[in-house]
């Protein structure tokens, strides 16, 4: 006999109506919260790397491959050094013979889009930087989704959604604290040097997620430093020799110069953690608050002017960050429609048992729905 519609309303609802088995503890777990603070952590550091170079740029030091390229060569000097001592194929040469070219586009990728982004300032304004940088994110779940098969729900897109609310947030507050205005020499060209630089890095990215996530992380850091500092190297040499030939170096620039590679350093080598657990859409969605953290600096380093859409648009983009990892994405099987696979890779959530697998899925069924 067909239960009533009110019924068949709340089985559907249960976690609405407040009979399910699993409560929204089963979506704000340790692990999301975890998430959640390891993504501020790689915000701060980005911001770590913005105070510098806006104490760099202060005292006319514009070298932007030069920082990229110590950050490369610290990757080298370690993950890469840790590859040439591995056997097997984990060996250097082993993964040069095979997959040498796929590593130089990731590493061209990465580089090109460091610079391009830098390189804009010099044409566009803050805002538009601000409001194009988000460009990444769509780019970013489109080659996820033909690349790698992941699938989102409903949710997902209106998690982000969100979080672009916060980002149109903080560019109204920075309109409103008169930060929006800059050299605008070329706007066109600007604009399209951010846009080519959020294509890079989503390439990027999605190239740091399959690795990190079925081969290795040592691997993939080992790779971007060396071919980030070939490529970086060469750049610099037909750049900006005469640029780094002109720093009037003392103690301030040479801490400066240190504080900008090791964060950048931490920022590599911390960030493949946080995509392994979650998505690189997910972490770029998390980065989008470390232009509030400058600008919360800048309070107190700069003197900025203070705006309340600042903390507004700091709580829009973590509720939309929560509600992106509050249910899992998934991975399309081969030999399945992609609207009917429900089964979790174990990519996306290596250290969960299966208990907690199915009360995911129960979730993910749940929001289906929406």
């Amino acid at each position: 006999m067909d239960q009533p519609e009110e019924g068949r309303f709340c089985g559907k609802w249960r976690v609405v109506c407040g009979r399910h088995p699993y409560n929204w503890r089963d979506v704000f777990t340790w692990r999301l919260l975890k998430t959640v603070a390891m993504g501020q952590v790689l915000s701060l550091l980005i911001c770590g790397t913005a105070v510098s170079c806006e104490y760099l740029a202060g005292a006319h030091v514009e070298t932007p491959m030069l920082q990229s390229f110590l950050n490369y060569a610290l990757l080298l000097v370690t993950y890469t050094t840790i590859l040439i001592t591995r056997k097997g194929e984990g060996n250097l040469l082993q993964i040069l013979r095979n997959k040498w070219w796929k590593y130089m586009v990731m590493g061209l990728a990465d580089v090109e889009a460091n610079y391009a982004v830098v390189k804009a300032y010099q044409f566009t304004t803050l805002t538009s930087i601000q409001l194009l940088d988000c460009f990444v994110i769509p780019v970013l779940m489109l080659l996820s989704w033909f690349i790698l098969k992941t699938r989102y729900r409903l949710l997902h897109f209106v998690a982000v959604m969100v979080c672009l609310l916060g980002v149109g947030a903080m560019v109204g507050a920075d309109i409103l604290a008169g930060r929006g205005q800059g050299s605008a020499s070329s706007v066109v060209l600007g604009d399209g040097l951010v846009l080519l630089s959020a294509a890079l890095y989503a390439v990027s990215n999605v190239c740091q997620e399959h690795t990190v996530k079925n081969l290795s992380r040592v691997e993939f850091l080992g790779m971007m430093g060396l071919f980030g500092t070939l490529i970086s190297g060469v750049q610099l040499a037909v750049l900006e020799t005469r640029a780094v030939a002109a720093i009037k170096w003392d103690f301030r620039i040479a801490m400066l110069f240190v504080v900008y590679t090791l964060c950048m350093y931490a920022l590599y080598s911390f960030m493949p953690v946080v995509v392994k657990m979650t998505s690189a859409t997910a972490v770029n969605l998390s980065l989008l608050t470390a232009d509030l953290f400058s600008l919360f600096c800048g309070l107190f380093l700069f003197h900025y002017k203070f705006s309340a859409l600042y903390i507004v648009s700091f709580i829009v983009i973590t509720v939309g960050f929560v509600m992106f990892n509050a249910v899992p994405t998934y991975m399309a099987l081969p030999d399945e429609p992609a609207e009917e696979s429900t089964s979790q890779t174990a990519e996306s959530f290596p250290d969960q048992q299966h208990t907690d697998a199915q009360k995911h899925t129960e979730m993910a069924t749940i929001f289906t729905a929406l």
